[in-house]
């Protein structure tokens, strides 16, 4: 685009250290584009996508002794600093689970997935009351938005067991699988128990999730839906603008 020159948005880029799931981490990059305000290319925050789906699974780590994801993690986010990150987000609920680890392998501020959800439920004038999660099995069954919804002041639910299973593994496998028209159903099901059960707002907590339950459809719920990938890029943006 030819005319007056503009200064970079940001003196340093974004790292997305993403691949949990690959499209989760694509579709994060694309919503920092598309929620932040610009009006030229030059406006628009610079990111650098790691997107290594080699990075074992998070679940099967926590909850069944499987291979764990924190080396490969580890080993993105040095790739991050080294190709010139000023700060790092996590398209990843799961891997939330080893924040404390993830922060301490960097000099650079890393955002908290749970910590935007909670500020995009304020955004959304959602400031106490009783708030559903929809997730992995690893972070409902260890608590990481109960804790951060109770400390916020809110009262957390989630799917009973058996939901966990039909509507929360079901869509999220849908979703890695590329079936993301089959991945709605399960996901609906899932929102709907959760506001019968008295959620006012329900968090999309896994960033699957997000994609079996597009923009466009979410209108069909008698409640707010709070989506990570969307509250972790609003994070993002703010955080950048802040350090321009």
């Amino acid at each position: 685009m030819s005319g007056q020159q503009h200064p970079p948005f940001a003196p340093r880029a974004l790292g997305i250290l993403g691949g949990m799931g690959p499209l989760a981490g694509a579709t994060f990059a694309l919503r920092m584009v598309q929620l932040t305000e610009a009006a030229v290319d030059q406006d628009h925050i610079p990111t650098i996508l790691c997107n290594d789906p080699r990075i074992p699974d998070r679940s099967s780590a926590m909850l069944q002794g499987g291979e764990s994801p924190l080396p490969a993690m580890q080993r993105g986010i040095r790739l991050l600093e080294a190709a010139g990150a000023g700060c790092i987000a996590v398209p990843c609920n799961t891997a939330h689970l080893w924040f404390d680890d993830l922060k301490g392998a960097t000099r650079l501020p890393v955002l908290n997935i749970a910590e935007a959800v909670v500020q995009n439920l304020r955004r959304h004038s959602v400031v106490q009351g009783k708030v559903g999660v929809l997730g992995t099995p690893a972070t409902l069954a260890l608590g990481l938005y109960q804790r951060a919804l109770e400390q916020a002041g809110y009262e957390a639910i989630v799917p009973e067991a058996d939901d966990v299973q039909r509507h929360c593994v079901a869509s999220i496998a849908a979703v890695k699988a590329g079936q993301i028209d089959a991945a709605w159903e399960p996901a609906a099901q899932g929102i709907r128990a959760l506001v019968a059960r008295g959620a006012q707002a329900v968090v999309l907590g896994c960033t699957e999730l997000p994609l079996a339950v597009p923009h466009h459809r979410r209108g069909a719920f008698d409640c707010v839906i709070t989506d990570s990938i969307d509250a972790l890029a609003l994070a993002a943006i703010a955080h950048c603008r802040q350090q321009h």
